[in-house]
């Protein structure tokens, strides 16, 4: 049963000549799902974050959380979501304990209630024992831990995640990742929004690929990938004669296809390591060497510059 259903929304900015931001989107996510939004800057993401989290108003459409439209009930989203802001929203004199204490208390939290759950959630983010530290003697990695752990003091039903990893070291960038996992884990239904293609492959449930403030693919990691085969990718260079090699790699068993792209040849095969000593054996048959060679198993990345012609961060 979905617990997010996003319908057809739309955000225009100084309409009606102004930018579309989000032109048209709609997608659900089932309870206990991470679902990603994956895109380039500028694609729409942080917009959407905005309108789901009540914070922007639609253009048009509309979306219902929890049985609850974003426009006609916002009052009543806002109670059972938490939200992550891709800026980090903490007062940097406090410690992390002081932060979550104070935001605990805009949630309507207080007493001893407020105490566990600040407990809790210094346990659920690690940082027990820096709790007492002020924020501005944080990593980078650790305020984003903190603002994690503000969206969660009140067990919201939701997550929103708005680029949680942008700007970390691997370390704390994994610890995130795991917490998020955890997350779900537990039953907590995520909403996460990424330009990283390892990170929506790794957590999502489902991927919504989005560019230009439209949604252009939905499903599954598999289902996505299939949209451009299944077959590698091998570029390679020599160091004579490419368009001679291109001829005889095409004639090469396991090659289903062969092309010239600049001062590469480009081809596509079902079994890379199959087809890899094959390529070698014929250069060196034509008296060419193999001075560069590149294999990409089918990804995102290719799902995207399929659908768009361009790579993904361009």
């Amino acid at each position: 049963m979905s617990i997010v259903e996003v319908r057809d929304l739309r955000k225009q900015y100084d309409p009606p000549k102004g930018v579309l931001a989000v032109d048209g989107v709609s997608f659900a996510i089932a309870e206990g799902e991470i679902f990603s939004l994956l895109g380039p800057n500028g694609a729409g993401k942080s917009t959407t974050i905005s309108m789901l989290s009540c914070l922007l108003k639609p253009t048009g459409g509309d979306a219902v959380i929890g049985g609850h439209s974003i426009i006609r009930d916002p009052q009543a989203v806002k109670e059972i979501i938490g939200v992550v802001p891709q800026d980090v929203a903490l007062y940097p004199d406090m410690s992390a304990r002081e932060n979550l204490l104070f935001w605990g208390r805009m949630y309507g939290l207080s007493g001893d209630g407020l105490k566990t759950r600040v407990d809790e959630v210094l346990e659920l983010i690690a940082l027990v024992d820096r709790q007492k530290d002020r924020i501005e003697k944080y990593s980078g990695g650790m305020k984003r831990r903190v603002n994690i752990g503000v969206a969660l003091l009140h067990k919201p039903r939701v997550l929103y995640l708005d680029e949680p990893t942008v700007g970390i070291d691997p370390q704390s960038r994994r610890s995130i990742l795991d917490g998020i996992l955890a997350l779900r884990d537990q039953g907590m239904t995520i909403l996460y929004t990424t330009h990283y293609m390892a990170e929506a492959q790794e957590l999502s449930d489902r991927i919504g690929i989005v560019d230009h403030g439209k949604m252009i693919a939905l499903g599954t990691h598999e289902e996505l990938v299939r949209i451009v085969g299944e077959q590698a990718r091998v570029a390679a260079r020599v160091d004579r004669d490419l368009d001679g090699m291109v001829a005889r790699w095409r004639e090469t068993p396991g090659v289903e296809q062969a092309d010239l792209e600049g001062d590469e040849a480009i081809l596509l095969t079902e079994d890379a390591d199959e087809v890899l000593p094959r390529l070698f054996e014929a250069a060196a048959a034509a008296g060419s060497r193999i001075t560069e060679i590149n294999v990409s198993e089918p990804n995102l990345e290719m799902v995207f510059l399929h659908l768009t012609g361009r790579a993904l961060r361009e």
